[in-house]
């Protein structure tokens, strides 16, 4: 009877992990976004868990922590405990930009997270003071080299340095770079003339974008915007090199199960494909997108290289 009781229990023990993983989730799950409540990245992530939580049974908390252009999210995510209750929502802040900016990164971007899915891209732009006397990505190139630094361009996160930095690059011009803590005061500049060029998200200059404060010349997309349907992508305006578009995905800490990476990944893009979140991602100017977790992990490899080098082209060092 004792060798029967424990050949039951051995028994048992060995289903354990599958019991779990099929419970899966059997409390609520905290989502860190590396930026603060209000930003689109805290709308697109509320957006997304809502539909989430239905499907789970179980609450989705949102936890912003902001600093360090998303390093700080970044580290906390890759301290946790990979059981399947940790997630975040990283944008390429976090996991293109932060490790080339800093000499010593706080953890790993291509080692320390397990991909989860895709969310979908933001959509930037390139605009300009009215004053400025181009209305395309050549015009304003030409200017720029017959008035080497009489250009200022303003930044007001990772995306938007890097980004201007490479156009910069691949254009041969100068322009002088006036950086800022966030894109609303840099946009109040723009529009007064203090600064003349910049790299914005569309979600911060929409109402200036209609009443002709600011004019659009070129958007860092793979394809035009419905929300923008006459401006050109940068590799339609001729820079078919510029490579860079900012996105937004959900990972979890290295090493979570892959039974736990899977249930949350057909949650995630069975809420990407549904239309009343499409349309919500619309009114943000996100383009939501899904996918496998190994696309992901390909994606953050094929950014991290090209980011990188971006940044080393255009001479951005880390500190």
């Amino acid at each position: 009877m004792q060798n029967f009781r424990s050949l039951v229990f051995f028994i048992m023990a060995g289903l354990a992990p599958g019991c779990a993983f099929a419970q899966f989730p059997v409390k609520p799950i905290r989502v860190i976004v590396p930026f603060s409540a209000g930003s689109t990245t805290d709308v697109i992530a509320r957006i997304l868990t809502l539909p989430m939580q239905q499907a789970l049974g179980q609450t989705l908390v949102i936890d912003n922590r902001p600093g360090g252009d998303g390093a700080l999210a970044g580290d906390m995510v890759a301290r946790a405990p990979a059981d399947g209750y940790t997630l975040l929502v990283a944008t390429n802040s976090p996991l293109s930009a932060v490790p080339h900016l800093r000499k010593k990164p706080p953890y790993d971007a291509l080692k320390d997270f397990a991909p989860v899915s895709m969310a979908g891209y933001y959509t930037f732009l390139l605009a300009v003071n009215p004053a400025v006397p181009a209305k395309s990505l050549r015009e304003l190139f030409d200017y720029a080299r017959v008035n080497p630094g009489k250009l200022n361009y303003a930044s007001g996160n990772t995306s938007s340095i890097v980004m201007t930095a490479m156009l910069n690059s691949l254009a041969g011009v100068k322009m002088v770079h006036v950086p800022y803590k966030s894109e609303p005061p840099a946009v109040v500049d723009l529009i007064s003339g203090q600064v003349q060029v910049m790299v914005t998200s569309y979600s911060t200059v929409a109402a200036h974008l209609r009443d002709g404060r600011i004019r659009p010349i070129a958007l860092a997309l793979n394809q035009r915007s419905p929300l923008l349907p006459n401006v050109p992508t940068v590799a339609e305006a001729g820079m078919p090199k510029f490579s860079i578009t900012p996105w937004c995905g959900v990972f979890a800490p290295a090493r979570t199960p892959v039974d736990m990476v899977a249930r949350l990944n057909r949650e995630i893009n069975a809420a990407i494909k549904r239309p009343d979140i499409r349309a919500q991602f619309d009114q943000q100017a996100f383009a939501g997108e899904g996918s496998t977790p190994e696309w992901l992990d390909a994606w953050v490899k094929s950014q991290f290289n090209i980011w990188g080098t971006a940044m080393r082209d255009a001479g951005i060092q880390p500190e």
